[in-house]
């Protein structure tokens, strides 16, 4: 993470910082606090995981600036997410306080809270995502997949909804379980498992795994959304 970035996201944390420890109950030591921060295990959290790798080794790259911004020593918690929809109810539930999410997760919580119990941050990361098909399949344009199976993270993370926007525009008719193309939320992990075994006929998703579906399981990428916001960072 830049300089620039990082003093764009610190009045943000410390505001956040500010709220968390005044609406925790006051422990032994009232100089530390408590900062619960949820991420996923893909690339394009890049800044969660190499956080969340430091505070395990105790270099905590984000506890060292923050104390440095507040005089107290922060104790960070991270949770890691199959993808935005679970984390954005953990926010809801008060389980963690700051997350890295996709843009269409937090835009979701946001208007369901009515932009009460969301803050969007700063932008993380762009690109990463992708729609990889098989290396010899014929699929090109949406109205190729009328009839197919997709899979996607999550219903409504980032990239189910980028795929339905995707056939919309392409003409086909998209429900939540069915309609001309069949967009099957499926974890990570095992989409690679059914698309090895030719049980689906593509996959939107996110790094590392549009690398590992083109590297071992003899995908291509169909679709590359090199300029896409993948990653936001939010506040609850």
């Amino acid at each position: 993470m830049s300089r620039s970035r990082f003093l764009t996201i610190l009045p943000a944390l410390f505001f956040c910082l500010l709220a968390v420890s005044c609406g925790k109950k006051e422990k032994e030591d009232p100089n530390v606090v408590e900062l619960n921060f949820g991420h996923f295990p893909n690339v394009t959290h890049v800044q969660g995981l190499v956080a969340h790798h430091f505070s395990r080794q105790g270099k905590g790259w984000f506890e060292e600036r923050l104390k440095e911004a507040t005089g107290k020593d922060v104790r960070i918690n991270w949770y890691v997410y199959n993808a935005g929809p679970s984390a954005m109810e953990a926010v809801f539930a008060r389980s963690i306080e700051l997350a890295y999410v996709g843009p269409s997760p937090a835009i979701n919580a946001f208007v369901r809270s009515r932009g009460e119990d969301i803050r969007m941050i700063a932008g993380a990361v762009e690109g990463g995502a992708a729609l990889v098909v098989p290396k010899d399949s014929t699929l090109k344009e949406p109205a190729d997949f009328r009839g197919k199976v997709i899979a996607t993270p999550q219903l409504g993370n980032t990239q189910d909804v980028s795929a339905r926007a995707w056939f919309s525009r392409g003409g086909l008719h998209v429900t939540q379980r069915g309609g001309d193309v069949t967009i099957l939320p499926t974890p990570n992990p095992e989409q690679l498992s059914l698309f090895r075994q030719g049980k689906l006929d593509g996959v939107w998703t996110v790094e590392p795994w549009v690398s590992r579906l083109v590297l071992t399981a003899g995908g291509r990428v169909l679709v590359d959304e090199k300029e896409s916001i993948a990653t936001v960072l939010v506040c609850g």
